[in-house]
């Protein structure tokens, strides 16, 4: 009897020990903090319901937590698709350990970036995308010196792009799509200081010709389409390069492509709508091209055979000065 008796008491023990643990509040209470002052400030909308202040915040919706070796600080916020309105909270700023941050496909989050957000030195991803921010890229985003991936698309942000942002050392991806940012690319895009980022700048009203020093780097993606670029673009293109993607369509260009030499790993190349001229090279048949449109410019002669050419149909070539052969009509 004793036996089972000191059995039941060390099941008892342990089951009231793993209770305990297993409803210990990792949460650093700064934290939670500040979390119930950022729903305070978006309305208590019903996207955060889950943040109750008697619950650990490591649990609740929209958020991570770090392990044991940051002391369960919160190191993710990811606010999406919820019926919020107002604007980013300043409390953003106060939550130290934070690495990723997104505002997405908020229709009714409106606004300028808030400026709190320099604070957040460990961050590596920030995302503020398909909402109704306004105003500019700030310059102080460039003091992230952690920072690797900046989406700034779909908004209604407006004037220039800051150069600063080339100084950010582990950026890989640049996305301002899809705003009403002006003026020029930036010259100081030429010399990102370590990985080449992917850059894309399309559907904004950027205008004046495309910086030289770009010419210097080797991208993976470039995507400008949907501007007001012109003149020479040729300097973007090399057969040494590692590109992937080129999307210039619905630009100004004016540049002879005759003798312009593309990356032997170009996959996508879309120059559509500008005002290029001169003859496909050959060399471009060497390409493993899986989508390729120069429809809309001032091209002439013969569309070289051989490689991925022939694959697509009239309409990635039609509306050109005098281009013939395959897949449009026979060169006489």
């Amino acid at each position: 009897m004793d036996k089972k008796m000191t059995v039941l008491s060390s099941l008892l023990f342990l089951f009231t020990f793993l209770t305990i643990s297993l409803s210990k509040d990792l949460c650093n209470q700064n934290d939670k903090n500040t979390l119930l002052k950022i729903k305070k400030s978006l309305n208590n909308p019903y996207h955060l319901a889950s943040w109750h202040p008697d619950t650990d915040c490591c649990s609740w919706y929209c958020l991570e937590c770090g392990d044991a070796t940051v002391n369960h600080r919160v190191t993710a916020l990811t606010i999406f698709s919820g019926q919020i309105s107002g604007q980013i909270p300043p409390e953003v700023g106060d939550l130290p350990y934070l690495e990723t941050l997104v505002f997405r496909k908020l229709s009714n989050l409106t606004g300028q970036i808030q400026p709190t957000i320099a604070k957040l030195k460990n961050l590596k991803y920030l995302r503020l995308s398909w909402t109704n921010l306004t105003g500019p890229i700030p310059d102080f985003l460039s003091q992230l010196k952690n920072l690797e991936f900046l989406e700034l698309s779909f908004n209604d942000l407006s004037g220039s792009i800051p150069s600063s942002l080339s100084t950010l050392p582990n950026i890989m991806a640049l996305e301002l799509s899809r705003n009403k940012l002006t003026g020029s690319i930036p010259e100081s895009f030429g010399s990102f200081p370590g990985t080449v980022p992917d850059l894309r700048l399309s559907h904004n009203q950027l205008s004046g010709p495309i910086p030289k020093s770009l010419g210097n780097l080797d991208f993976n993606r470039i995507d400008f389409s949907r501007n007001k670029l012109e003149g020479d673009a040729s300097m973007l293109f090399g057969a040494n390069k590692t590109t992937w993607s080129i999307d210039l369509s619905r630009n100004m260009f004016n540049f002879d492509i005759s003798k312009v030499e593309i990356p032997k790993t170009l996959g996508i190349l879309d120059l559509n709508h500008n005002g290029i001229t001169g003859n496909i090279p050959v060399q471009w048949t060497e390409t493993p091209l899986q989508f390729f449109n120069v429809s809309y410019n001032k091209l002439c002669g013969h569309i070289p055979t051989g490689g991925k050419l022939q694959t697509f149909d009239s309409y990635s070539y039609f509306h050109n000065k005098c281009l013939c052969g395959a897949p449009l009509e026979i060169c006489k």
